[in-house]
This record gives C-alpha cells, structure tokens and sequence, in this order.
C-alpha cells in the first residue's frame, strides 16, 4: 500500500500534489525501477517468512469445509470507484477559479471533487447489500480509530509543517541547506515522511529543489526544467515520501488501517515502536540503505 503507490500520482497524495504542481501524469514511471526491486524484494521476503511459519502451524485442526467459487459480489461498486477516480483527475487537470468560503480560499475543482467522492461514497453505502458487509466482516471501528487517531496527529503537526514551510528562513534552516544530493533528498523526505504528513513533505523538498537550482524562476518553467534536467533529485523526492511511509503506523493511513482491520479481526498486531524495531528497521531501512546505494 506505501510502494505499490509510486506508478502514478492516483497512488499517493505527495505524487498527486506533484502532479497539480505541473509534474506530467505519467512522470512518476520514472521510478519503476526502484518499485520494482523494493516490490520483489519485499515479495521474496514475505515468501520465505509466510513459508517458515506455515511449517510451523498445526493443520489438524483445520476446520473441514467445502471449498466455495471465487466470486466477486457487489461488482457495481467498480463504477463508483471508477467515478472517483475520475473526480481526482479533474481536479488535478481542470482549472476553475477560487471561491471564498468562511475566509479560506478553495478551488472550484476540488469543491466538485469532493462532492464527488461523498456522493460515491454514499451511493455504494445505499445501493451494496448489507448481507456482503457481514460476509467481508465490515465494521466501521477501524474506520473511526483511524480517523481520530489522524484528526490529532494533523491538528498537532501543524507548527512542524509551518517551520518545514519555512525552507531556509525556519528552524529547520540547516536541515534544508544541508540536502544537496539525491541520497540526500531520498532520507530528508523519507525520514520527515514517516512521523509527518508526507504530501506537504513532498511539496516542501519539491520547492526547496526548484529554489535550489532555479531560483527566481516562474513554477512553470522550473518544473519542465526540474523533470528533464534533474530526474534523479525528483525521483529520489518522489520515492523517499511514497516509500518511507511504511515505516511507522502513522507514515501512511492504511497502515494503521490494516492493524485495526486486523485487531479487529483478532489478530494479535506488534505496537507502535515493535512494529519499528521488529520490522521496519531491521527490513525496510536496510533495503531503503541498499536502493540508495543502487539508484542515488
């Protein structure tokens, strides 16, 4: 869910806000190759330990039932979710204009973007059968946890992102002026990504090279410049917010959507700092410290 969001800006929002910011749609193919090592190396990793384990389970007492077809119900909701998806590119290719709500300047785009997506939501919650809710398990609780949980972090990382908004004229002046490589640009994104919102992480390196290497000229231009003269600085951006995010819980939503999915479930999850110390840092930074070496 972290990785496998790098192909395209629909994948991640760092890459989506890219994407508004005039980085071409497709542009992000330009780290498939770095997805696709992290992705097979992940794959052959969770081969072996999903192996190892299932050896060591006890299969007598499985329960004996008849095996049922593959079946996919509710397939109708593949047109809401097609609607979605193109809400979020109108709102990424469109331009509008701004309105004026309550003081806070919004664009046309994406107040139609969001209508949007709540009436798809409530089209698939109106028109899918409750008995294929009970059938996948569905509960709201990890829903609501998730939200809650994110409502706090994003209300408390506010001053954080103020002072990153701040490039060189902030606290974290030395921190900006620092990254010059795209090593660099890959650990200062992916390590701010992991504990912080990573779109805004995203667009603070992504100004922070177009001030770098083009300064005093018009977005645009840097932009078209910045995607054919300096490929391994964004990428290494693109990559470092996109991938770093599996470090923690709270790197990515879904992350910690998938360890209420499973509490839930009754599974037993390792916590915040044991998910860290038993896999992240053992697996994920070693390969994110091999792909460094490899492709920055």
């Amino acid at each position: 869910s972290n990785i496998g969001g790098s192909l395209t800006p629909l994948g991640d929002p760092p890459l989506f806000l890219g994407f508004l910011h005039g980085v071409p749609f497709f542009w992000t193919m330009h780290i498939l190759p770095e997805m696709a090592f992290a992705s097979v190396a992940l794959l052959v990793l969770y081969f072996m330990l999903d192996s190892f384990y299932y050896k060591k389970e006890s299969h007598t007492d499985a329960p004996d039932t008849a095996p049922e077809p593959v079946k996919i119900e509710g397939s109708y909701n593949f047109i809401f979710l097609a609607g979605i998806i193109a809400a979020v590119l109108f709102s990424g290719t469109v331009k509008l204009g701004e309105v004026d709500i309550a003081g806070i300047h919004q664009t046309i785009e994406n107040l139609i973007k969001d209508t949007v997506l709540i009436v798809m939501g409530i089209l698939s919650l109106v028109f899918t059968r409750q008995e294929v809710r009970k059938g996948n398990d569905f509960s709201w609780a990890p829903i609501l946890e998730v939200a809650y949980l994110f409502a706090g972090i994003f209300i408390t990382i506010i001053p954080a992102l103020a002072i990153l908004k701040a490039g060189e004229q902030g606290a974290l002046a030395w921190l900006i002026k620092a990254v010059n490589t795209p090593a660099h640009y890959f650990w200062a994104t992916g390590s701010l990504s992991s504990f912080l919102d990573n779109a805004p992480t995203y667009l603070t390196f992504f100004n922070s090279a177009l001030g770098k290497f083009y300064p005093g000229v018009p977005e645009t231009q840097a932009v078209a410049r910045l995607i054919t003269e300096k490929i391994p600085y964004l990428a290494a951006i693109s990559a470092g917010a996109v991938f770093m995010g599996a470090n923690t819980y709270i790197g990515n939503a879904p992350n910690f959507m998938v360890k209420s999915i499973a509490e839930e479930a009754g599974v037993k999850m390792p916590s915040f700092f044991g998910y860290m110390f038993k896999y992240s840092i053992p697996v994920l930074v070693v390969l994110f410290v091999v792909i460094t070496l490899i492709f920055f």
